[in-house]
C-alpha cells in the first residue's frame, strides 16, 4: 500500500508514480473549473500575520517566517507585520480582491490550486503541507443565490472526473439555523452554530450540555439537536421544518433558498446533493449556503470538500464583494485514494518510448529519432548505455515504457518498434509512427 514520504512528519513526498496521479489529479480540476468559466488565480505564499488572524482563524496554527540573522526580541514578537505561511486559500483570496478589485469584472469566477502550511499535529490524511484546490466567485456589492446552486454542481463534476467512488455533497444553510436559534431565545447564535458543528465529533448528549453551559434553555438545545437530524431530499426536508412552526423572516429565506438548492440540483445531478442540517460550519463568516462532503466508505476520512456563502469577508472601505467558494483538500484525498489503490497511474513514467541504442558511435542517430518522435508530440527517451538489446528491453521493462524503438544498422532497412508487452515488433516509418492512443500518455487508472 503506497504511501507518501516522510523524513519530516507532515510534509510528504510522493514516488514518481504517485506525484504521475497527482498531476494528472489537478490537471483534470483545471480542467473542469475553465469549462465552468473559472479563471485561475496564485497569490504569494505569505501573508501579514495581522491578514492570518482574521475573521474567526486564531485558532490555526501559523507557520511564522524567520530570518536566520534576525534579532532575537523580533523574533519572539507578535509583531503584526510579521509575516506567515498562508493556511487556507480564502484569507489570501480576499485580500487579493481587495487589492485587484479595480482590475477584475464582476461576478468574477477564480479557481486557485497551491500549497497551504498548518502547524496541525500530523496524522492519516493530514499534513502540515498540502495541497487545495479552491473554486469562489465574487460580486461586488451583491451576488446572485444561483452561484450558491452552481458551485455544489461544478465541484460534483469535478470529483466525477477524477473517477471518486460514490459521494455526496450535503448542504444546509445558515439562515435556517439561525432563525431557528433566533425563535429559540438563543442569544450567541454564532456559539451555537460552533457547538452544533461539533456533533459528529463529540455525539448529542455532549453537544446538548455545552449549548446548555452557554445559556441555551434544555428546550431549546433539544429543538436544535431535533433539527440537527433533517436530512435528504427537499420533500423531506419541507415536512420536517414544517413541524417546527417557526415564522421569522431568516429561517423562511433559509429554507426557501435551501429547498430552491435541493430541487435544482435533482434535476441536474440528481442524487449527489443532500440536505443535512447538522452543518453549520463553524467559522463565523459564512452566511448562507454551506456544504460538506463525504465518500461512502471512507467517512472516517471527514468532509473532502466543504465552504458556503459569505457576504462580508471581503470589505474596502464602504464597498463589500460578498462571495461563496468551495475547497478540495487534494492531498489528504490523494493519500487515501493512492493508499487503497482507487487511483493509480498506467505505468510509473510519462515515456511512451525507448529508442535502442546500437552502439556509442551511433548515438547521434538514436539522438535524432528521439527528437523527431517529440517533435510530434510522442514522450520519448534514449537508452542510459548501448548494451545488448534485450538488456535495454529489460531496462525499458522495468521503468514501464511500453516501446522500444530499434534503429536501422545498415542503408535501406527500416526502423523496428517492439511492444515490448506482446512481444509484436514492426517495421516504422518515423515521420507517421504512432503509439496506440492509449499509450501516448499517462492515465488515472481505477479499479473495476
Amino acid at each position: 500500500m503506497p504511501r507518501p514520504i516522510a523524513s519530516i512528519s507532515g510534509f510528504p513526498e510522493w514516488l514518481p508514480q504517485e506525484r504521475l496521479v497527482e498531476q494528472l489529479v489537478l490537471d483534470q480540476l483545471r480542467e473542469v473549473f475553465e469549462l465552468n468559466g473559472f479563471s485561475p488565480i496564485e497569490t504569494r505564499a505569505v501573508e501579514p500575520l495581522s491578514q492570518l488572524l482574521r475573521k474567526g482563524e486564531t485558532s490555526k496554527e501559523i507557520y511564522l517566517l524567520s530570518r536566520l540573522q534576525g534579532e532575537a526580541a523580533e523574533e519572539a514578537s507578535l509583531d503584526p507585520k510579521r509575516l506567515g505561511l498562508h493556511f487556507d486559500l480564502t484569507v489570501p483570496f480576499a485580500r487579493y480582491i481587495s487589492e485587484n478589485a479595480g482590475k477584475l469584472a464582476f461576478p468574477f469566477k477564480r479557481y486557485q490550486i497551491q500549497k497551504v502550511w498548518r502547524g496541525e499535529r500530523p496524522q492519516d490524511g493530514r499534513y502540515r503541507e498540502f495541497i487545495q484546490a479552491d473554486i469562489d466567485v465574487v460580486g461586488q456589492g451583491e451576488l446572485a443565490f444561483h452561484h450558491e446552486v452552481e458551485l455544489p454542481l461544478v465541484m460534483a463534476r469535478a470529483l466525477s472526473a477524477l473517477g471518486i467512488p460514490a459521494f455526496k455533497i450535503h448542504v444546509n444553510n445558515r439562515k435556517l439555523v439561525q432563525g431557528i436559534c433566533q425563535a429559540n431565545g438563543v442569544e450567541d447564535v454564532e456559539e451555537a452554530l460552533r457547538i452544533l458543528d461539533k456533533l459528529d465529533k463529540i455525539g448529542a448528549d455532549q453537544v446538548s450540555e455545552e449549548l446548555i453551559k452557554n445559556g441555551i434553555s434544555e428546550s431549546g438545545a433539544a429543538t436544535i439537536l431535533k433539527m440537527a437530524q433533517i436530512s435528504g431530499d427537499a420533500q423531506t426536508v419541507s415536512a420536517a421544518l414544517a413541524e417546527f412552526g417557526v415564522e421569522n423572516d431568516l429561517f423562511e429565506e433559509g429554507k426557501n433558498e435551501l429547498l430552491a438548492l435541493l430541487e435544482e440540483a435533482e434535476k441536474r445531478a440528481p442524487g449527489v446533493v443532500i440536505a443535512d442540517l447538522k452543518i453549520a460550519r463553524g467559522l463565523d463568516y459564512y452566511t448562507g449556503s454551506v456544504y460538506e462532503s463525504f465518500i461512502a466508505g471512507h467517512e472516517d476520512l471527514g468532509s473532502i470538500c466543504s465552504g458556503g456563502r459569505y457576504d462580508n469577508l471581503i470589505t474596502v472601505g464602504n464597498k463589500t464583494y460578498p462571495g461563496v467558494g468551495l475547497s478540495i483538500g487534494v492531498s489528504r484525498l490523494l493519500a487515501r485514494m493512492l493508499g487503497e489503490d482507487l487511483l493509480t497511474a498506467s505505468r510509473p513514467t510519462p515515456t511512451a518510448v525507448l529508442v535502442a541504442v546500437n552502439d556509442e558511435a551511433t548515438r547521434s542517430e538514436s539522438n535524432r529519432i528521439a527528437d523527431a518522435l517529440r517533435e510530434r508530440g510522442i514522450p520519448t527517451d534514449v537508452a542510459p548505455k548501448a548494451a545488448k538489446f534485450g538488456k535495454q528491453i529489460r531496462f525499458a521493462d522495468r521503468q514501464g515504457i511500453p516501446y522500444v524503438w530499434f534503429p536501422a544498422t545498415e542503408e535501406g532497412e527500416a526502423d523496428q518498434v517492439k511492444d515490448i508487452r506482446s512481444g509484436e515488433q514492426t517495421e516504422a516509418d518515423l515521420s507517421t509512427w504512432q503509439p496506440e492512443a492509449a499509450d501516448l500518455r499517462v492515465r488515472i487508472s481505477r479499479p473495476n
